[in-house]
């Protein structure tokens, strides 16, 4: 009898470590974020933060158990002029105390295989607010060039930026803030292939 428990459990053992949520490194190249905010009531002013880092734990049979974990530096942001983003960065960021963003996720709902709802906190400008991105996934697959097990994200969202007590000029910049986030996160361990652009 224990010879044939310890038969199956040899037999099942790997199927429940393929069956395991697994850690992907979130590709701080192929990872930027993009934000765009109402100037003077004119013209949206657009921005981009770079240089992401952090991961994401993705369980592909129970969308809703994975989580993910960023930290985006301030320093990397562009907004196409250099005394813009020193401005930005002063006024409104107040970068020099909180030079890092964050988020957290806290739930993730799926509404198909492919488009998900992940809830979250926003840590940004030494405030939190509760951010909802709603998430595509565009592909879950090995990387044609690199051979290693890719995820392929696009996400957005829209925030207040008041809600985070960034409310310098208010008569000039407007409250809503939209985010359009492009991700690629590796498999971790996943050493195959080359390293290329």
């Amino acid at each position: 009898m224990r010879k044939r428990l310890a038969s199956a459990l040899l037999f099942a053992l790997p199927g429940l470590a393929w069956a395991q949520p697994a850690s992907y490194t979130i590709d701080p190249v192929h990872t930027r974020v993009a934000f765009r905010v109402m100037h003077a009531g004119l013209s949206p002013s657009i921005g981009t933060l770079s240089g992401p880092t952090g991961r994401i734990v993705f369980d592909e049979d129970d969308i809703a158990a994975s989580r993910v974990e960023v930290e985006i530096p301030l320093a990397r942001l562009d907004m196409g002029d250099a005394g813009w983003n020193r401005k930005v960065l002063r006024d409104f960021l107040d970068a020099d105390a909180h030079p890092v963003a964050r988020f957290r996720s806290t739930a993730i709902r799926p509404v198909s295989d492919t488009l998900w709802q992940v809830e979250g906190e926003l840590e940004l400008a030494g405030a939190r607010a509760p951010v909802t991105l709603l998430t595509i996934l565009n592909a879950h697959k090995r990387h044609p060039l690199t051979l290693r097990k890719t995820l392929g994200l696009q996400a957005s969202a829209d925030l207040s930026r008041r809600a985070l007590g960034i409310d310098a000029w208010p008569s000039l910049v407007g409250d809503s803030v939209h985010l359009d986030i492009a991700i690629e996160a590796v498999r971790s361990g996943d050493t195959t292939g080359e390293d290329t652009p």
